[in-house]
């Protein structure tokens, strides 16, 4: 069916990978070692909004309404139809990209649809340029990229002159950051003589 199954041994190593690599969909055992489905969904919860699949060989109410609870999007019993598992994928997949827009990043989330920013609970106050930039950085974590491809794509035009203003509003995208409590310096990099990123690593 065209994916591409990548098996971890345990939610640790789970974790690890959705820390620093690139999935479309997480399946995910309720019962594994060292770490639950369970806090190993919550835990992926805190930086992303993959879609994810609970699995379990329970057929309860109770144990479905934890998953989802926790942060899961679908839940399938153990045995399952492959076909029935594939559809399942497809359906979750289809739904949440459907769905307003919200990129996650270590408790920092930005909402597409409605121009906010939060991290935790508190507010940062984005400017519509700011918010654009920082979700740019944010979709495509490691990327660098240049002060005109910035300025061509945030703004609309490219300019040797202009370079000041990707400056400021990056210098000030890490003070309003830094203000909520998020570690800006740690992830908003320069990358001397060629412009930006967004580093996935502490």
């Amino acid at each position: 069916q065209g994916y591409t199954c990548m098996k971890m041994k345990s939610g640790h190593e789970a974790l690890q990978f959705l820390a620093h690599k690139h999935a479309d969909i997480v399946l995910l055992d309720v019962m594994m070692p060292e770490m639950d489905g369970w806090e190993t969904c919550e835990r992926i919860r805190a930086f992303s909004n993959i879609p994810i699949i609970m699995l379990t060989a329970r057929d309860a109410a109770q144990e479905m309404v934890k998953g989802l609870k926790k942060g899961a999007d679908d839940y399938i019993t153990k045995p399952f139809n492959e076909d029935v598992l594939l559809a399942r994928m497809e359906a979750v997949t289809r739904r949440v990209h459907n769905q307003n827009d919200t990129v996650i990043f270590r408790g920092l989330k930005l909402n597409e649809s409605a121009y906010e920013a939060h991290y935790d609970t508190k507010t940062i106050p984005l400017t519509p340029k700011e918010f654009s930039l920082l979700c740019l950085f944010l979709k495509s974590p490691d990327q660098v990229y240049s002060r005109d491809h910035l300025l061509s794509t945030i703004w609309g035009f490219k300019s040797d002159t202009e370079d000041r203003t990707i400056d400021s509003h990056i210098r000030n995208i890490r003070e309003k950051l830094r203000h909520a409590g998020f570690p800006a310096d740690q992830h908003l990099k320069t990358v001397w003589g060629i412009g930006y990123k967004w580093s996935s690593v502490d």
